[in-house]
């Protein structure tokens, strides 16, 4: 495969996008809570707060990064016994492993695999989260179905994602500061400008709200619904597996 071009087009390509991270992981952390005012930090708490009411909660985390959202729910959910993250990043991964054994997280592991080819038998967990990182996969179809395949009956999906405010003047407001003042300071912090292009086209080329939920009932979810955050900014979606 090709390597990532230095120029964007209208849709990025995916293609080898873990290299991109791979390169920015030591700043990773720093410019998620910098560039979202801390955002990043209160959204995931909300996918923590939907985690099924169930015991021995067993999660798988893709695009898991850093572990932030699978450590999260580690320390925040009652429920919440064993949990898996999955990356293509190696870079990210060893920070994430670096995170988890600071914080003495038990009943916690990290593989390195691919979101639209999951390692694990059919039935094996009882959720699957992703945060900010579906978009980034080569095929978005194929790795829903891949989240369903892997959960037991009525084992839930949870799906944190950029998206576009509706509010018009909210909406201008975002892609000014999206467009024209993030790629900048990213690009500084993180020494790639690229990434923080990347991160901008992706997330206004990306299908959002019913468009995307669609794509999860195609994927065989039932009880499909969307949760906006941060004036529409965010959000998360939930499917359930009959």
């Amino acid at each position: 495969m090709k390597e990532l071009s230095t120029e964007l087009s209208k849709e990025p390509k995916r293609e080898n996008v873990y290299k991109m991270f791979d390169r920015i992981a030591s700043r990773y952390d720093l410019l998620n809570r910098l560039l979202s005012f801390r955002q990043d930090v209160i959204w995931r708490n909300k996918v923590v707060a939907l985690l099924p009411e169930k015991e021995n909660l067993s999660v798988l985390d893709l695009a898991t990064g850093t572990g932030d959202l699978l450590l999260s729910m580690a320390e925040k959910s009652t429920y919440f016994t064993t949990g898996v993250g999955l990356d293509m990043s190696g870079e990210m991964l060893k920070f994430a492993i670096m995170k988890s054994q600071e914080k003495n997280t038990k009943n916690l592991s990290f593989v390195r695999s691919d979101a639209v080819s999951i390692p694990f038998a059919d039935n094996s967990f009882d959720t699957v989260s992703i945060a900010f990182g579906i978009r980034n996969v080569v095929d978005v179809q194929k790795s829903l179905q891949e989240m369903y395949r892997i959960l037991t009956k009525e084992g839930k999906a949870l799906i944190l994602e950029f998206s576009l405010p509706k509010n018009k003047v909210v909406k201008a407001g975002y892609l000014f500061y999206f467009r024209h003042i993030l790629p900048i300071i990213g690009g500084m912090i993180s020494g790639d400008s690229y990434a923080y292009k990347y991160l901008n086209q992706t997330v206004e080329s990306f299908p959002y709200g019913k468009e995307f939920c669609t794509l999860m009932e195609k994927a065989g979810f039932s009880s499909v619904s969307e949760h906006r955050l941060t004036f529409g900014i965010a959000t998360i979606y939930e499917g359930v597996k009959k």
